[in-house]
């Protein structure tokens, strides 16, 4: 097999954030390392995303216009190609109790604003190879 990894079968992250500067600091980052990577800017779009580019993980801001993250994240776990799919939470609401309605409204973790790179990162790589983590930073 070829050592290099095409398009295709890099892993691909949903990254959905209000905040344009968060997008691009995320894409750059994530790409940096070889992941692919998809952008949404607000609730209804992280959902048509999801459904024309399948993710392998997203990354879910939850203050968001028009959909929040809370009910976007809730859409897609009820569908049927997303509901095992890791949703990180990557937020700016840290509190024990935020974190906790994070993970109630479906996400499989929850990393606070503003956030470590190596943590991140190594979060993501964990929920991609089928490991659970029990909190962000």
């Amino acid at each position: 097999m070829d050592e290099q990894t095409t398009a295709e079968e890099r892993q691909r992250i949903l990254v959905v954030d209000d905040s344009e500067d968060m997008r691009v600091l995320l894409k750059q980052l994530l790409e940096r390392v070889g992941y692919g990577v998809v952008l949404a800017e607000d609730g209804q779009a992280s959902l048509t995303q999801a459904k024309l580019h399948h993710p392998d993980l997203i990354l879910m801001d939850l203050s968001l216009p028009d959909i929040d993250g809370w009910e976007a994240v809730g859409h897609l776990r009820k569908m049927h190609e997303f509901r095992s799919t890791p949703i990180i939470a990557v937020t700016a609401h840290v509190s024990p109790l935020e974190e906790e309605r994070a993970i109630a409204a479906g996400c499989t973790a929850h990393v606070g604003k503003p956030f470590d790179t190596r943590v991140l990162l190594q979060s993501i790589a964990r929920l991609l190879k089928g490991g659970r983590i029990t909190h962000g930073t």
